[in-house]
């Protein structure tokens, strides 16, 4: 192990320096962060399946958005190989993913930060069905902007309540709870006004919010492994709109 002295000792040496109060007590203004659309491969053909990531700038943790986007991802769901009900999946995605093959596992997630975010999905799936899970996922994605469901808002809250309530299960979590919400909130949010947060989405702010933070929004993508089926970053630029008649 290391001693307290060690830790000192290197603290002096590297920290020393460092001053102890801004200058003339002027507390630096730090910049907004910036989201770019971009994209990182890394192929790798002697790996088994491909992992895939995409998303998109998401809003930070204060704001109300937030639980929009959370009933949003309930609404596309998750899913792996070792469910059951085969294609009878609460999840239109998770069906389709069974039905057709489609992926070894999925999984959406809203990474948030004090002023931004990440709004997106991963995949894991075989090379040959990079494309089909690619496109369906996306026109999820499209159909949350353009055609959410009130059935379909009402299971997500449901199961959004359930899986808020199931984190709280010990000790251990709900002091992890308790210090996530004192760094990004200031306080401790009670699980009733997280209920009545979630019992004020319906479709149309599903329909809206998805739109301002999805529809026609450049994407991060970040994939690795035999991933040569994966299409051409403006292809997949391209599957962020719809253009009907």
């Amino acid at each position: 192990g290391i001693s307290h002295k060690e830790l000192v000792d290197v603290a002096k040496q590297h920290f020393s320096g460092v001053p102890s109060a801004y200058k003339e007590d002027a507390v630096p203004v730090v910049p907004l962060c910036r989201f770019t659309g971009s994209e990182i491969r890394a192929r790798d053909d002697a790996l088994p399946v491909a992992h895939i990531a995409l998303a998109v700038e998401g809003p930070g943790w204060a704001d109300p958005d937030n639980v929009v986007l959370n009933v949003a991802n309930a609404i596309i769901g998750r899913y792996d190989r070792t469910f059951g009900g085969g294609k009878n999946q609460s999840s239109r995605l998770a069906a389709l993913a069974v039905e057709h093959n489609l992926c070894h596992s999925f999984q959406t997630f809203n990474t948030s930060y004090s002023d931004t975010g990440l709004f997106g999905f991963h995949f894991v799936s075989d090379p040959l069905t990079i494309d089909d899970m690619m496109f369906c996922a996306q026109g999820e994605w499209m159909r949350l902007c353009t055609s959410t469901t009130e059935s379909e808002v009402k299971r997500a809250k449901n199961y959004l309540r359930n899986a808020m309530v199931a984190q709280l299960d010990g000790t251990t979590r709900v002091c992890e709870n308790i210090g996530s919400h004192l760094l990004n909130y200031g306080r401790r949010i009670p699980l009733e006004e997280w209920d009545a947060r979630i019992s004020a989405v319906d479709a149309r702010m599903v329909r809206e919010v998805c739109s301002k933070y999805i529809y026609d929004k450049c994407p991060a993508i970040a994939a690795v492994g035999p991933i040569e089926q994966l299409l051409d970053y403006n292809r997949l630029r391209s599957a962020m709109f719809w253009v009907r008649l």
